[in-house]
């Protein structure tokens, strides 16, 4: 099934998300579902709450971006690696590390918006994988950056936080018409403050 992505101006985007329980009925499902929807929109991550579910759960697959990347991107170490396509389920931060580098980011909930964000090159992550199973792992490069956008969902961020406030000032109509359903996306999508769906 593909969902419907939840749009700038949901709630549920701002919203920390909560931990899913060991007995989570339909949890195989959802996880299919995400990755369908994800490959619909031409995505390389996707959280729950970008369905419409205040979940900790996300999943990535950096294969578009890895396989896909331009020179000037083969050049850099930081996409000279496996693609990485994987389940998060109840993640935790440990650790972000290393020297922060900049790269466009975008959104599928806030279409048509790319913007320069800095985060650090390492992290380190608690999670569960689709099987349910604990593991603690560290992520480098390009695939640290997917994990730390898709991480900051479940903490109701969105990669528009961390710009400065000049940027967060330019951009307020953009993200207010997107809120309101003005927006060109080649996928379907959930407009809370108009309550419509397309």
């Amino acid at each position: 099934m593909i969902y419907p992505i939840t749009a700038y101006g949901d709630p549920v985007l701002r919203t920390r998300a909560t931990m899913i329980p060991a007995n989570f009925e339909g949890l195989d499902t959802l996880i299919a579902d995400m990755y369908e929807t994800m490959a619909n929109a031409h995505g390389v991550g996707l959280a729950a709450p970008q369905v419409g579910k205040s979940l900790r759960l996300f999943v990535i697959d950096s294969s578009p971006m890895v396989d896909g990347a331009d020179e000037d991107e083969k050049a850099n170490p930081r996409f000279r690696q496996p693609a990485v396509r994987r389940t998060f389920i109840n993640p935790e931060m440990i650790s972000e590390t290393g020297a922060e580098w900049g790269f466009d980011e975008g959104c599928l909930s806030i279409p048509g918006i790319h913007e320069q964000v800095q985060r650090p090159e390492r992290i380190r992550l608690r999670y569960e994988d689709d099987a349910r199973q604990t593991h603690e792992e560290e992520f480098d490069g390009i695939a640290a950056r997917i994990i730390q956008h898709e991480y900051d969902h479940l903490e109701g961020v969105l990669f528009t936080d961390h710009l400065n406030a000049l940027k967060k000032r330019l951009l307020k109509n953009r993200l207010v018409r997107i809120s309101k359903g003005e927006v060109d996306a080649d996928y379907r999508m959930r407009f809370a403050a108009v309550g419509n769906r397309r």
